[in-house]
């Protein structure tokens, strides 16, 4: 399929998801084509960097790559000021993949997201090349909000919230929670006694597990 012809492809699915979970009374749901344009072409370089990835473009029938080009077909309608669209396409991604990632959230060009469910994106500050598992939440307490480095991991069910400085290649165990609590980077966490993170020191960038250099 060229280009154009999985644009003009996308267009149309997207606009018929639409009409189905977040309709246009219109009857019409004709996505901005320079917006979807856009949006196509990071989703192509993100899922580019993804290592097992293969192709010139990204899998619309993989739940994690679609859900990342819909956040990024939301964000950009946003940023045009087409914020109807913006937050029916948001609807559409959370009805579909599960996921919490608003159209206002400034995520980086190259993040992966492992499975969908239960996801929870607040408006932090995120690094590039961060992983996501699963049930993860980012947040805030109150109007403190965490500081993601780069390569930061969160297995399934793990938390970020408030006032969080998570250095880079900080790996957060399945169900730890960070509250108001900073991290030296190149260290993996563990739930502690009465709920206190353990931080133990690692070498290995782990992010590397999952993303090409």
């Amino acid at each position: 399929m060229l280009d154009a012809e999985f644009a003009a492809f996308l267009r149309k699915y997207v606009g018929l998801q639409l009409q189905a979970v977040a309709p246009s009374l219109s009857g019409v749901s004709d996505i901005d084509e320079t917006c979807l344009r856009v949006a196509i072409e990071r989703t192509n370089h993100c899922t580019s960097r993804i290592k097992g990835f293969e192709g010139p473009r990204f899998n619309h029938l993989n739940s994690g790559q679609y859900a990342t080009f819909l956040y990024y077909l939301a964000h950009q309608l946003g940023a045009s000021a087409d914020k109807t669209d913006a937050a029916r396409v948001f609807l559409l991604n959370k009805a579909l993949n599960g996921i919490d990632l608003y159209y206002e959230v400034q995520m980086p060009d190259v993040f992966l997201i492992g499975h969908t469910v239960g996801m929870v994106f607040a408006k932090a500050a995120y690094g590039s090349g961060c992983i996501f598992h699963q049930g993860c939440t980012v947040g805030r307490n109150q109007n403190d909000r965490p500081l993601l480095g780069p390569g930061i991991i969160m297995y399934p069910h793990s938390s970020i919230i408030g006032r969080c400085h998570v250095r880079e290649n900080t790996v957060l165990s399945p169900g730890v929670q960070l509250i108001n609590t900073d991290t030296p980077g190149d260290c993996l966490v563990f739930p502690g006694e009465a709920g206190r993170p353990v931080f133990k020191p690692i070498s290995e960038y782990y992010a590397d597990r999952y993303l090409k250099r």
